[in-house]
């Protein structure tokens, strides 16, 4: 199971220190607008986990947040929940997170801006609603004001992104496996690092592209297969049974 967490020992106070990373899960059918946000969070320093759906924001917040099963350093702190989403809307999520008795802040970004709106957003459990279009810097600092009330703010300490016995330090761009560090080329730790902070989600080769060789690569999208191959022979067990990054077929690659 993957988790966020810092070198330090955790301390004793029950409150959450300042210093801890915050994991927020970003619920957005707009690409665009779910890659900005991203984007713009983890440039503060927060790890974002994402949702293009109302079904897959389900999914995980059953596995980050109505469940006792997931590990405290890895939870979700902050939810950024779109109200006009495909499967399952903004509002009826809202209100199963809610029924459930979690007491997460929920940031709720909508086109619709009227009075009512807010009203309706904020009556059903929504902490803050922020109409669309808005920009970075506003939506940064709501972010932030909703993170002190639970004392959670952008880490300055070093972190480990883990999974199982694996483990990448991104400020050190290292990895070790299984206690053990081994060697990637730039273009695999790259991959591994974006898989390790965006665990279960799926990724499209030309979306790997944009990501680890730029918007103005030209060449094969069979150049990500290649990397794939090469960084699973060295960090899978059986390469041609992974365990950790999985094929999914007609789609692209997910980790975990």
């Amino acid at each position: 199971m993957l988790s966020t967490e810092t070198v330090a020992e955790p301390p004793e106070a029950s409150r959450i220190p300042l210093t801890t990373l915050a994991n927020i899960l970003v619920i957005e059918d707009e690409d665009l607008i779910r890659e900005t946000l991203v984007l713009a969070l983890e440039e503060e320093g927060y790890h974002t986990l994402v949702a293009s759906d109302g079904y897959e924001a389900l999914s995980l917040m059953n596995n980050y947040l109505l469940t006792d099963s997931f590990p405290k350093d890895a939870e979700i702190h902050l939810i950024i929940l779109d109200v006009m989403l495909p499967g399952i809307n903004g509002l009826d999520l809202c209100r199963i997170i809610r029924g459930e008795g979690c007491t997460v802040p929920i940031l709720m970004i909508s086109a619709k801006g009227s009075e009512i709106d807010r009203v309706v957003g904020l009556e059903i459990g929504a902490d803050d609603y922020l109409a669309k279009p808005f920009g970075m810097r506003e939506m940064l600092a709501r972010c932030r004001a909703l993170l002190r009330r639970t004392q959670i703010q952008p880490s300055t300490a070093l972190t480990v992104l883990r999974f199982r016995d694996l483990c990448l330090y991104p400020q050190e761009c290292r990895v070790t496996l299984r206690g053990k560090e081994i060697n990637l080329s730039p273009k695999e730790y790259k991959l591994l690092e974006l898989f390790m902070r965006h665990p279960r989600r799926v990724w499209p080769r030309e979306q790997l592209l944009d990501q680890v060789w730029g918007p103005d690569f030209i060449g094969d999208s069979k150049t990500v297969d290649v990397h794939i191959r090469w960084l699973r022979e060295k960090i899978e067990t059986d390469p041609s049974h992974p365990q950790y990054i999985l094929t999914v077929r007609g789609f692209g690659y997910r980790f975990g």
